[in-house]
């Protein structure tokens, strides 16, 4: 039996070495044949100054680091925001009472709905509606309205996630809370909740590299963050460079998030197997 299992692992661990060395290899000749073909086209000089100026570049990336930091504080602000407004959403959805059905009307119109709009046509109803009151600073600031924008958008989607790790949890859970005495609440609380929560944890890594991202749509509505600045830059200067710059900076905090909610994935697929 012990050889079997031997034997398994090691043609498991060759197979593995292969595929690696068989991914290596198509990876470098695809970038090998872009390094040689890409320089061959005509307009490949044109192309190089306009997007890929390293002076340009070099000049310009630190104010575009300093614009970042507004995508950031917005990020995080936004972030609880939409774990708390997510999770009572999924709760509304969650209910099964007939009491309760207005609350599971609520919960599914409002996923329905910021599910539905894209999120660019959000920001600009909400960005341009509710300053266009007429309400006094700083109630009608874009970065309050904008950041709002996101956090109704994003708690949809958090929400259905979080709703997705709840009915996961096998009923059984449940009724063993019930049998011990517990109300719905609390089994809720001290026995679904943390089960659920846990199991989704990959999939709303996912949701937090996506509303990295989309904070730069922000830009449309005034706040001058990255987006704008690398905007600014390209007018002043005639170049799409900043916008590469820009693009970089996002690669960098994205890519390594993307990564570890790839392994966060991996590693709840090991532990159910």
């Amino acid at each position: 039996m012990k050889s079997r299992s031997a034997t398994r692992v090691a043609f498991e661990k060759k197979q593995k070495r292969k595929g690696v060395a068989i991914a290596t290899l198509s990876t470098l000749l695809v970038l090998s044949a872009l390094v040689v073909l890409v320089p061959q086209a005509p307009g490949w000089t044109k192309v190089k100054n306009s997007f890929f100026n390293g002076d340009i570049l070099v000049s310009t990336f630190p104010s575009l680091l300093k614009a970042f930091t507004l995508d950031i504080a917005i990020f995080l602000w936004s972030l609880p925001a939409i774990a708390i407004l997510g999770l009572l959403i999924a709760l509304c959805r969650d209910q099964k009472s007939a009491v309760m059905f207005p609350l599971r009307m609520f919960g599914i119109l409002y996923t329905d709905i910021f599910r539905g709009v894209p999120v660019i046509l959000t920001i600009f109803l909400i960005g341009f509606g509710v300053p266009g009151l007429g309400l006094p600073r700083p109630w009608n600031s874009p970065y309050i309205w904008g950041t709002l924008a996101l956090v109704l958008t994003y708690s949809a989607y958090v929400a259905e996630v979080i709703r997705s790790g709840i009915e996961s949890v096998h009923e059984s859970q449940r009724a063993a809370g019930h049998s011990l005495g517990l109300s719905h609440g609390d089994t809720m609380r001290y026995i679904v909740l943390p089960q659920a929560l846990r199991r989704v944890v990959p999939a709303n890594m996912n949701m937090l590299v996506a509303l990295q991202k989309d904070v730069a749509l922000l830009s449309f509505i005034g706040p001058v963050e990255i987006l704008r600045q690398a905007g600014v830059h390209k007018s002043l200067l005639a170049n799409f460079t900043p916008y590469v710059g820009a693009a970089i900076i996002f690669l960098a905090i994205t890519i390594p998030a993307t990564r570890y909610a790839d392994y966060l994935l991996a590693k709840q697929h090991r532990e159910r197997s």
